[in-house]
């Protein structure tokens, strides 16, 4: 009797271990094949940086060398702070980020396959990884980052027509050679030089959000071309009033002009007649309450509920304040809209992976994110930029014998001087750029626009 009690025990006793076999080993199996992904571009994840290889290069559109390695264990990056949000960082106690955690297979020559197999695909592993060519021009990236001067902000340029990123800049920003000796200051830095604002930053618009104002508009049909607006200086709500930037009184104006000059009246009184309903389709129509897959982890717009707002928080989104707070670029992508048919394309900065072979891996194709406006809506509003710069707000931006439209914004900060935006686009050498441009505490969107034209004369001469 008590040698079948044994017996049972026993069965028992195997059964339990033998099922905790098997759900270890599924464990491992879901690990290694299902969350492989995942866990390769954790920034935790030291794997790739420690392997016996020499990692591949970050190249520019022109092959210039942004991130480049001569043996195993070490990482340069010739263009230091500059080019720190494009390429991240990769480091030994850290692990990494940005693109070089993005694209860590391939730089360190391990395929999907191969990581896959675990230790066995070590073994058929190259002793060198893969090169990366970028859509990123080194000297554009150059002259915004000389641009902003040391000034807190942000800079993005793409191709409209593309969504290729010619250019995204930060700062403050840091050498990616010194993130992990200087990570103590750094992680506590007021300034936040590890965050890449261009991507991750978000930020009120202000008067910058009045062109897509003027196409919900027009889309819902509570304004047209020819209609007028008597701005007194002030639009009247209740109680209260929404002012013009300096006490302007802009008289009689239509959308037009309107945009031209920023008239706070007429884009809060836009506002107010669509009502919740009518801006949150626009902003959804332009993708603010979307994100998009890619190697650009842009941080999530935020959005106010539209349904609860009254009419005077619906009028301060109508000028581009209250609750709405986006990234530069999302507003890159915007302004590229109008510049591209009213298509937004989904933006992208690798163009090409290269074996140590010198095979082509993967080669970049464009791809449409959305049809945000019809192709008529977005001539219109892209005319009405154009003479922002040629009569309006944004003159400063002007280059001579270049097509560029623009946006200047205003927007209000409660911690701090208002933070100056201009976005827009310049028709150069048969393609569309777009780009947005914040400086942070810059006070009117005035200072950003000699930055836009340092960087479509940038553009202009390569």
């Amino acid at each position: 009797m008590g040698n079948k009690i044994t017996k049972k025990h026993i069965l028992h006793c195997s059964m339990f271990l033998l099922g905790c076999f098997g759900i270890l080993f599924c464990y491992l199996v879901y690990i290694q094949v299902f969350q492989a992904d995942e866990l390769s571009v954790n920034p935790l994840n030291r794997r790739g940086a420690s392997l016996d290889i020499t990692r591949g290069s970050i190249l520019d559109c022109h092959g210039e060398q942004l991130a480049f390695s001569s043996r195993p264990g070490e990482r340069h990056y010739p263009f230091g702070a500059v080019m720190a949000p494009v390429t991240g960082y990769a480091g030994e106690a850290l692990g990494s980020s940005g693109l070089e955690n993005m694209l860590g297979d391939e730089l360190s020559g391990q395929s999907r396959l191969l990581r896959n197999l675990g230790p066995a695909g070590q073994l058929l592993q190259s002793d060198r990884g893969s090169d990366i060519r970028l859509t990123v021009d080194a000297g554009v990236q150059q002259a915004a980052y000389d641009a902003l001067g040391g000034r807190r902000g942000a800079v993005v340029v793409l191709d409209a027509a593309t969504g290729g990123v010619l250019a995204m800049v930060s700062t403050p920003s840091v050498d990616p050679e010194q993130v992990e000796a200087q990570w103590a200051e750094l992680s506590k830095s007021e300034d936040s030089p590890l965050l890449n604002r261009a991507a991750n930053g978000l930020y009120p618009p202000g008067s910058t959000i009045k062109v897509l104002i003027a196409d919900a508009a027009l889309d819902e049909k509570v304004t047209d071309l020819n209609e007028t607006f008597e701005c007194g200086g002030r639009l009247q709500i209740g109680d209260t009033y929404i002012g013009e930037s300096h006490g302007a009184v802009h008289g009689r104006v239509n959308l037009k002009e309107a945009l031209t000059h920023s008239c706070n009246y007429t884009f809060g009184t836009l506002a107010m007649r669509m009502h919740g309903s009518g801006l949150e389709d626009a902003f959804k129509r332009f993708g603010f309450a979307d994100t998009f897959t890619g190697e650009i982890q842009e941080s999530k717009c935020h959005l106010p509920r539209f349904g609860s707002l009254g009419d005077g928080d619906t009028a301060q989104v109508g000028i581009g304040q209250g609750e709405l707070l986006v990234t530069p670029l999302r507003m890159a992508m915007l302004a590229g809209a109008y510049a591209n048919g009213g298509k937004m394309m989904v933006p992208y900065l690798v163009d090409e992976v290269v074996s140590p072979q010198g095979v082509l891996i993967r080669k970049a194709s464009p791809v449409k994110w959305r049809d945000a406006t019809t192709e008529q809506r977005a001539a219109v509003i892209d005319g009405f930029m154009e003479n922002v710069v040629q009569n309006g707000t944004g003159a400063g931006a002007a280059v001579a014998g270049v097509r560029v439209t623009g946006k200047t914004g205003t927007a209000e900060n409660p911690s701090g001087a208002e933070h100056g935006w201009f976005i827009g686009t310049a028709e150069l050498h048969g393609r569309s750029i777009a780009f947005a441009i914040i400086v942070e505490n810059g006070g009117s969107g005035s200072v950003a626009l000699p930055i836009a034209r340092q960087i479509i004369l940038a553009l202009n001469n390569r």
